[in-house]
């Protein structure tokens, strides 16, 4: 990394990061950007959800997004976290929002990192085009009786570099159905009026989140920037992100 200590903490110094991975995912895909982050001297956390990553052993049929929600929320409390910069990539922005809906208070800044955008009552399958979830409804009932979601190649998530699509591929690990076939319970519009940024990875573009990237764009209440980088920013960009959210997270303070 070329960033030196000083230019990564921004200008509010150390900060709280909460990392929250997309789906097949889990907190170990943050690896390299938690790394950075910590050599900076910023407080990361990065909570795998329910069912997922080194917690599949707890996949269920009774996980559902407010599984997700709990999950982040509860880091949050028992680690005494205030002023937070939350990030959540792909399906992560979906329990993001719902935090954000719950304890506004804590957060200083939502960060949507390619993020899924499900809408306040609809289901994540509600945000993707038709044709994708009629087909990934068919995996799983045919990988699982409809209790998960296969994982799909690594390649699918932008990565090319042999020893990545390995790492990565090794990790990735069935995904609840529950988690997309419940609704977002919110209260609240989405982010629920703290600052947002949606960031949006271009090269290569995840086709499956077209419509999420334009309902950000067409938001006043949301920055929209764009990496180029596939959409596992954080497995191959990790630097580019990292000083990504070190802006933000500097700009953010001085509001």
């Amino acid at each position: 990394m070329t960033d030196t200590r000083a230019t990564m903490k921004g200008e509010g110094g150390a900060d709280t990061f909460v990392l929250v991975h997309g789906a097949w995912h889990g907190g170990w895909c943050w690896r390299r950007v938690a790394d950075r982050l910590r050599a900076a001297g910023h407080r990361v956390f990065t909570p795998t959800l329910t069912g997922l990553g080194e917690r599949r052993h707890l996949m269920s049929r009774a996980i559902t997004l407010d599984t997700f929600t709990e999950d982040v929320l509860n880091v949050i409390v028992m680690e005494d976290l205030s002023d937070v910069v939350l990030v959540g990539h792909s399906f992560g922005g979906s329990p993001i929002s719902g935090v954000a809906d719950r304890m506004p208070e804590r957060i200083r800044h939502l960060v949507y990192l390619d993020s899924l955008i499900t809408q306040p009552g609809k289901t994540a399958f509600d945000a993707l085009p038709p044709d994708g979830v009629a087909a990934r409804l068919k995996l799983a009932r045919e990988s699982s009786g409809g209790l998960s979601l296969p994982p799909p190649s690594a390649e699918a998530f932008g990565i090319r570099d042999a020893d990545d699509i390995a790492w990565v591929t090794r990790h990735l690990t069935p995904h609840p159905l529950g988690a997309y076939t419940s609704p977002l319970a919110i209260n609240g519009p989405i982010g629920n009026g703290r600052p947002c940024t949606y960031i949006g990875c271009v090269d290569p573009l995840y086709a499956a989140l077209d419509g999420s990237r334009q309902w950000a764009q067409q938001q006043k209440s949301f920055r929209y920037v764009e990496m180029a980088a596939g959409h596992d920013a954080m497995v191959t960009h990790p630097d580019d992100l990292v000083r990504l959210l070190c802006t933000l997270a500097g700009e953010s303070s001085a509001l």
